[in-house]
């Protein structure tokens, strides 16, 4: 009889078209932009994304002078919305700028080299991989970036931006020994349709199995691993468009999928002052 220990462990990541990615990515856009002409700026960017709308908000003081509608503009249309067809088009959309400076009572605390506030930031690194992250996590992450990788390229390009990914590894020992499940839900145009209109047809979902999930995932598959490819049926509909966005609202995809604990601080459109994200790096 085996005293071998398994368990199995679940995590998700999601594309750069998701509504809350999105937001991610322009605020750490703007961040950037701003870091690259005032690297001793104090920037917290925080954003807004719905249907047709987008608002930028957040404190900031810097020296440096941007456009942020443009920053904007170029990072949606960078990740595909640049037209309707997927329900989003950043040539269109309504941007409202709400951004501030900062506190003047914040600034005592970090302008000084402090950290200006208080809070729970967790580091943990493990074995696993090669980025020294756990192995579930990555593995979605890799299948969300494959995803946007053929999506751009060509290789299937009926795919649209939104979408997410599942892993779920099988541990023997504490060790990670296969991968138990995948679910992986993309956003599509019309032409993989089957007859019903309601669901992806069976060629399209073996090419998404073969050159996303395999692809990536490779030996890590045996035949008994469960695949999952939009199993709530179609997905056109996607983005901004079906959903609201905002910064910080995928933590857990942010950091270690679950592995470990979470201090509860957002990373993106942050400088280093901001402890949420440095002190975790």
């Amino acid at each position: 009889m085996s005293n071998k220990q398994s368990y199995f462990f679940t995590s998700e990541s999601v594309t750069e078209g998701h509504p809350d990615k999105v937001c991610d990515i322009i605020s750490d856009s703007v961040l950037d932009a701003i870091l690259k002409q005032d690297s001793k700026a104090r920037v917290a960017c925080e954003t807004f994304i719905s249907k047709g709308l987008f608002i930028v908000g957040g404190e900031i003081t810097t020296s440096a002078r941007i456009n942020t509608r443009d920053i904007i503009k170029e990072a949606i249309k960078k990740i595909g919305y640049d037209k309707l067809s997927f329900g989003f088009d950043c040539n269109t959309c309504v941007i409202i700028d709400a951004i501030n400076t900062q506190s003047l009572d914040v600034a005592v605390g970090v302008d000084t080299g402090g950290a200006g506030d208080q809070g729970l930031m967790i580091g943990f690194a493990c074995r696993e991989t090669p980025e020294f992250m756990p192995l579930p996590i990555i593995l979605a992450h890799k299948l969300a970036m494959r995803l946007a990788e053929v999506r751009k390229k060509g290789i299937l390009p009926y795919l649209g931006p939104d979408g997410k990914t599942q892993v779920t590894v099988e541990y023997v020992d504490w060790k990670p020994k296969r991968i138990d499940t995948v679910v992986l839900s993309t956003q599509h145009t019309e032409k993989v349709l089957d007859r019903t209109g309601n669901r992806m047809t069976k060629k399209s979902k073996e090419e998404i199995a073969n050159k996303v999930i395999k692809y990536v995932l490779g030996k890590l598959i045996d035949k008994n691993t469960k695949i999952y490819i939009n199993p709530a049926g179609r997905f056109l509909s996607g983005g901004p468009s079906a959903d609201t966005g905002l910064t910080g609202r995928k933590i857990i995809v942010d950091t270690y999928g679950g592995m470990t604990a979470h201090g509860g601080g957002a990373f993106s459109g942050k400088d280093s002052t901001k402890v949420d994200r440095s002190a975790c790096y």
